[in-house]
């Protein structure tokens, strides 16, 4: 087995088990004790495990800003998942803005049924990924971010308040009753207000983890969101509250 098939059954087995144990991958991979110990290492500094004594625990802070690569690794069937049941509220010729997180990247995956679409994006993944595309891919410009492999600040605030879209698709780490919508990263949070400003509809798109959280910048009120997609059925209590504001839940 290659060491990057190893590494990403450990990620699985993480969000499985929410831990691991070194003696028990050395059997499991048959590799030593030490070839354990040296990928959790790394995953430790990818954000993904803390390491503890005789193996590490899964890493799943609201607050962790982990970098793009890793995130891209997390969830993956769940986050394509919540994109398939995205695509019927796009429509040939639609414009968008897309936030630059792993959810939306999978999401934009599923349009290659769409005609004539734009998409703005701050997203240097998206840029690099579907230049053969045939999306109309407009980039925000402004400086990058390189651990989340985004595009930020006034240059890129800028272009996004120069248009006017039909919806804007974002992600969050955390969803409250009361505090509304929330972010791990300041800068990003910044522009994705701007493109809530400027869409005429807003989706949101967060997995069942998401609810009842706070990360630390509030991104948006629930009044700005148009449609929730989602996993997993929303509590009733859930229910109520987003029928309540208007928003149309998809699970």
């Amino acid at each position: 087995m290659l060491a990057a098939e190893r590494k990403q059954k450990i990620i699985d087995l993480l969000h499985q088990d929410k831990r691991v144990l070194v003696s028990e991958l050395s059997r499991m991979f048959e590799v030593t004790e030490e070839t354990i110990r040296r990928d959790l290492e790394k995953l430790e500094k990818e954000g993904i495990a803390t390491r503890s004594y005789g193996g590490a625990m899964l890493n799943r802070h609201t607050n962790e800003d982990l970098p793009y690569t890793t995130r891209n690794t997390l969830n993956v069937e769940i986050k394509r998942d919540i994109a398939l049941k995205a695509i019927d509220l796009v429509n040939d010729g639609d414009t968008l803005m897309i936030d630059p997180s792993s959810t939306c990247f999978e999401f934009l995956k599923t349009l290659h049924s769409k005609n004539n679409l734009t998409v703005i994006t701050n997203s240097v993944s998206v840029l690099h990924e579907f230049a053969g595309s045939n999306l109309n891919i407009i980039s925000t410009g402004g400086s990058l971010r390189a651990r989340s492999l985004s595009l930020v600040g006034p240059a890129a605030q800028e272009t996004v308040q120069k248009y006017n879209v039909d919806t804007a698709i974002i992600s969050c780490k955390g969803m409250s009753p009361d505090k509304g919508i929330s972010d791990s990263n300041e800068p990003e949070c910044e522009l994705k207000k701007h493109m809530l400003r400027h869409a005429d509809k807003v989706i949101l798109l967060a997995d069942h983890t998401k609810f009842d959280k706070n990360a630390f910048v509030k991104l948006a009120d629930w009044e700005q969101i148009d449609y929730l997609i989602t996993d997993e059925r929303p509590s009733d209590a859930w229910l109520q509250l987003l029928q309540g504001k208007n928003i149309e839940v998809l699970y």
